[in-house]
Parts: structure tokens; sequence; C-alpha cells
């Protein structure tokens, strides 16, 4: 049995796993349906708590007004990119006119984008309580706390970041820098509730003949990864080709190289979830934590597998991208969990 208070830490960090994807869930809806300027200001849209339904409700001026913000914050983050001497970029930041470009009003995205903040406020809220609670381990087991208040610090930087997406007007590699930072979050959340639920009931720790195991799934993990990255590449050209007007139909064949590497990248993914699944089975009883995980690995795989065929088979439909990103997300936390699992599993 858990004492009360760390009971209490377990259950509003299982919540806070949930809300991370749902988080995730409406950051792809939102991609999915080119909603990321639907608010041109951050943290509040059009400078309201409640945004505005119709272009009536906007104040005279307003599309100046929120470009020359957006200027000023992008000169502040081009000195920060300067500094760790990424000078071409800052460059960039402080020179490209297409940052500024302004998008006109449309209720549906600017709804769909305050939407995606809400959620995110509440992940905040969520990963705030999570470590104020976790300070009941700060004896029996500190690195629990340790890590719940890191991933405090780091989702206020990923709010940061999120602003710096909207002032950047969805500037592609810092679109990929808050999606892995998304990842890092869930992972973070993970580990602390892996940690404290283990901390006391020991009965999902078995032993397992093969230290094989652990490789195989760290491995899949860090493939999972850079195949991430190269789909965000994917996702970042098929926003250009968006912008640029060229035709749905023709995407997939002209992204280039990171179309090609994420492809095979996917298949190789399969092929070792698929030998995962079968030595977890092979080692593990059917009611076991371990084969359960492999199991939700597996189909999660091949959901994946088959979205990113309907994307390149029928022109990048847009549930196909939210099913694609969301299912990524999902196999990297089942992925995370299982391979915690394996690492610390007794000999």
């Amino acid at each position: 049995m858990y004492p009360k208070a760390e009971k209490r830490f377990v259950s509003i960090n299982r919540f806070t796993i949930i809300i991370l994807f749902l988080v995730i869930t409406a950051g792809g809806i939102v991609r999915s349906t080119g909603s990321g300027m639907g608010c041109p200001d951050w943290p509040r849209c059009f400078n309201r708590i409640i945004p505005p339904t119709h272009v009536s409700q906007l104040p005279e001026g307003y599309e100046q007004q929120y470009i020359d913000g957006r200027a000023k914050k992008n000169q502040r983050f081009a000195k920060i990119v300067d500094f760790f001497g990424y000078a071409d970029m800052a460059d960039r930041i402080r020179h490209d006119e297409s940052l500024l470009v302004h998008e006109e009003f449309n209720a549906a995205k600017t709804w769909t984008e305050y939407i995606n903040r809400l959620v995110g406020v509440i992940a905040g809220f969520a990963l705030l309580f999570s470590a104020i609670f976790s300070f009941t381990y700060i004896k029996s087991k500190p690195s629990i706390v340790v890590w719940s208040v890191l991933n405090l610090f780091t989702v206020v930087l990923q709010a940061w970041l999120g602003s710096i997406v909207v002032s950047t007007n969805l500037m592609p590699w810092i679109i990929t820098v808050h999606m892995l930072l998304a990842l890092v979050i869930v992972a973070i959340s993970i580990y602390t509730f892996f940690s404290a639920t283990t901390h006391r009931n020991k009965t999902i720790l078995v032993n397992y003949p093969s230290t094989g195991l652990k490789s195989i799934a760290l491995l899949s993990l860090a493939i999972m990864l850079v195949q991430v990255v190269f789909g965000t590449e994917v996702r970042e050209a098929i926003d250009l080709l968006s912008a640029q007007g060229t035709p749905r139909s023709t995407w997939i064949e002209q992204v280039g190289n990171s179309y090609a590497v994420h492809r095979v990248l996917a298949y190789i993914t399969l092929v070792i979830t698929v030998l995962f699944f079968y030595l977890v089975k092979s080692r593990f009883s059917a009611s076991s934590l371990q084969a359960k995980y492999a199991w939700l690995i597996l189909i999660g795989v091949i959901i994946q597998m088959l979205s990113g065929i309907i994307l390149a088979r029928f022109a990048v439909p847009a549930f196909a991208q939210t099913t694609h990103l969301v299912m990524a997300s999902l196999f990297f936390g089942a992925q995370f969990y299982l391979m915690l699992l394996m690492s610390k599993l007794k000999r």
C-alpha cells in the first residue's frame, strides 16, 4: 500500500502524462489544419483572454502592432542564437522578412490554436503540482524530486519556445526543437511515474534471462528519435510546399531525401519492434506488464506504418497527419516505459 502522500503524487503524475499526450494531439491538429498562427501574439490571443470570433472585434491596425511586437522578440531571440555561435542563423532571424508576414484572421484557426494553448496551460499546472507533491520523496527517493522540479523548468522553457515559434512565424527548426522538447517532458514524467510506482511495489520487477533486451530497447528508442527528427523535416518541407501553392498530390515526391531516410528508418523500426515483441513474449508471461507493453508498441508501430502509407498514397490528408504525430508520441512513450522496465529488472 502507498502512503497517502505518495498515492497523491502517483495520481497527479499519471494525470500529467495523459494531459501531455493531449497537448501533443492538440499540437498535431494545429499543424495539420495550418492554425499555428491563429493567435499572432503570446500568451494571450489577439491580446485577449478569450479570443475574438469575428474580424470586426479586432482593433484597427492590429496587423502592424503584432508584426512590430514579433520583430522585437525576434531581435532578442537572435542575440541568444548568436551567443551560442550560430551567427548565420541569427542573421536570418534578424533580416528574413518572411518571418513577419501577417496571416489574415480566421476564427476557426484562432480557436484551434487557442484550445491548444488551454490544454498546454492545464499541462503546466499538472507539472507544477507534480513538482510540489514530489517532495514527499525528498528523503526516501530524492531523484523523483530532482526530476520533477527539473521537468517544471523544462516546461517553462517549452512555453517560452512556443512564444518564439509564434514570433518567428513557425520557423521550421524551432518547431523541430519544440517537438523534441515535448518528448523530453513526456519522458521525464514517465520516469518519475515509474520510479514512484516501483519504489514500494516491486511486483512488476521480474527476472529475465538476457541483458540483450535492454540493448534492443535502447537501440529502438534511439532510432525512433532520429526518425522523429527526419519526420519533422518532412513536415517542414510540406509546410513550405503548401505555402508556395504546390499541388497537394505532388508534395511527397518533392520533399526530397528527408522523406527517403524517414521511410527507411520506419521499416527498420518495424523490424526491430517485431523482433523485440517476439523476444519479450518468449521470456515473460502473458500477464506481465512487459508483455502488455510489448503488445502496445507492436500495435502502435502497425498503426504508425498504416498512417504513413496513407500520407504517402493519398496526398497527405490532414487526419492522417495528426494520427501519425500522435501515434509517434504514444509509441515513444510506450517504448520508453518498456525500456525502464527492462533496465530496472532484478537479475
